[in-house]
């Protein structure tokens, strides 16, 4: 009689399979970042060159509930990655950076980030780190700041940003917007939720931002 342990009643689950799920995503968001113009050249360049997959645990927050129905919202270049995005939501790696003590309880139920590529995401990277952020209906993303460099690309949904001295703005989706390193910058939405896809490069990648 073997000794070897007998084999499982079900299947171990493949940790990479978020991974493998993501790559097409990924690919998405690299052809919307080639389009970007002259702002996106130093993010190119340090865009990874192989995507090496890590194990990586599926999380919610009850902001994910935000994303059905939201492609009616989404930018016609966009629209096919924003419903990519809503159909593997469920197996995404969805986290909070702040506290009810930053920002209060309220934000917390209406803001989540999934990293894709990065020190926390699905595929490694020391260079660069980008995902998508997404805010519920009528919520402020207060001022902040962070060493890192950022490009914004607003997938689905109208909202207001503003960035250092600048009043706020309505932004589209589909345009990118550039934040140089600590610059100041907040978000608001009103009747349509925001699915915005970041990468950031330069500094302390997984940094709290600083409240400002």
């Amino acid at each position: 009689m073997s000794n070897d342990p007998e084999p499982p009643l079900y299947p171990m689950p493949d940790k990479t399979r978020i991974a493998n799920s993501l790559r097409p995503l990924v690919a998405a968001l690299l052809d919307l970042l080639e389009q970007a113009g002259p702002a996106a050249s130093p993010f190119l360049h340090d865009w990874p060159r192989a995507l090496i997959a890590r194990p990586q645990a599926a999380r919610t927050l009850p902001a994910v509930s935000a994303l059905e129905g939201l492609s009616r919202f989404a930018a016609p270049q966009t629209r096919t990655l924003v419903e990519a995005v809503a159909a593997l939501a469920g197996d995404l790696d969805w986290r909070q950076t702040y506290s009810s003590a930053d920002f209060g309880e309220g934000f917390l139920q209406n803001y989540g980030w999934s990293e894709w590529i990065g020190k926390r995401g699905a595929f490694e990277s020391d260079a660069i780190a980008c995902g998508v952020l997404l805010l519920g209906r009528d919520t402020e993303y207060p001022a902040h700041s962070h060493e890192a460099e950022e490009l914004y690309l607003p997938l689905a949904g109208h909202a207001w940003w503003r960035a250092a001295e600048s009043g706020w703005l309505l932004r589209p989706p589909g345009q990118w917007i550039h934040h140089p390193s600590w610059t100041t910058h907040a978000m608001r939405t009103e009747g349509e939720p925001l699915l915005a896809a970041y990468v950031w490069r330069a500094g302390d990648l997984t940094a709290k931002s600083r409240i400002t």
